[in-house]
């Protein structure tokens, strides 16, 4: 079991895996990290391939041999389990021989082959609850993973859509999506998108993203999925909602103390 009830699960790394320098920058913040706050589990995240880009002239990433390459490093660097999500089924038993975590994307969430496929790994399966799905449908698809046999099961809320071009977050999520008995996830990142909103690419308002966070938490998320990089404006994806590197620190240390305050510590 990777999830611990008894530590808040930190969820971070870039967007898109980029580069080893990017990857390498955000594993000695989480690292450090990780010493400094003994209560958080961490999970090491990145994408090699940005799948479901507004427009094909986005830029999609590193490509899967080269993205396992640097999640591996990271792995065995720097001692972080790491998750990345698949797309197809095909790309399942290549990520989960590098991976603690294979993620299901939000779009996918009720593609049953693949959620079979990500069950049938042996590995934690995380899955984004789908921006077109209400939280009392979650059990479906975290029932499709029982059945398939999955090692062990985490649900990620990420915002529903609300209109044109935004997402909205029901905090009675967390309460509904636990009654399963498996752990709810607030992705306070993506949640803050404004999808298709910058001119064939999303946009994004990160300065919501710190009070959602702490609001999750105090709601009873288990754990938080947080995308940073040391420089945003450079990222080759979801520039305008990830977190400055430099910011990650005080976000985190603020977090903690809700979630310590929520649970009497």
């Amino acid at each position: 079991m990777i999830f611990d009830p008894a530590k808040l699960l930190l969820i971070a790394g870039p967007c898109s895996l980029e580069s080893e320098a990017v990857c390498r920058a955000v594993a000695e913040v989480l690292a450090r990290l990780a010493r400094a706050q003994p209560e958080l589990r961490l999970v090491f995240k990145g994408s090699f391939d940005k799948a479901n880009r507004t427009s094909l002239a986005g830029e999609r990433g590193t490509g899967l041999e080269e993205g396992l390459r640097l999640l591996d490093l990271i792995r065995r660097e720097y001692g972080f389990p790491v998750l990345t999500d698949v797309h197809e089924r095909g790309q399942v038993p290549a990520v989960a021989a590098v991976c603690d975590v294979v993620q299901i994307p939000a779009f996918l969430c009720r593609q049953t082959d693949l959620l079979l496929a990500a069950a049938a790994s042996g590995r934690v399966v995380n899955v984004k609850k789908g921006q077109f799905l209400s939280p009392q449908e979650m059990p479906f698809v975290t029932g499709k993973l029982k059945e398939g046999g999955a090692a062990e099961i985490w649900q990620t809320e990420r915002g529903t859509t609300f209109g044109y071009q935004n997402l909205v977050v029901d905090m009675r999520s967390f309460a509904l999506m636990k009654a399963s008995g498996y752990p709810a996830i607030f992705d306070a990142t993506h949640s803050v998108q404004l999808p298709g909103a910058a001119g064939g690419k999303s946009g994004g308002q990160r300065e919501f993203v710190p009070p959602l966070a702490r609001a999750a938490l105090a709601a009873g998320a288990d754990g938080l999925f947080l995308e940073t990089h040391p420089d945003p404006a450079r990222a080759i994806s979801d520039g305008p909602n990830m977190i400055p590197l430099a910011e990650l620190p005080e976000l985190i240390a603020s977090c903690l103390a809700v979630w310590r305050a929520v649970r009497g510590r």
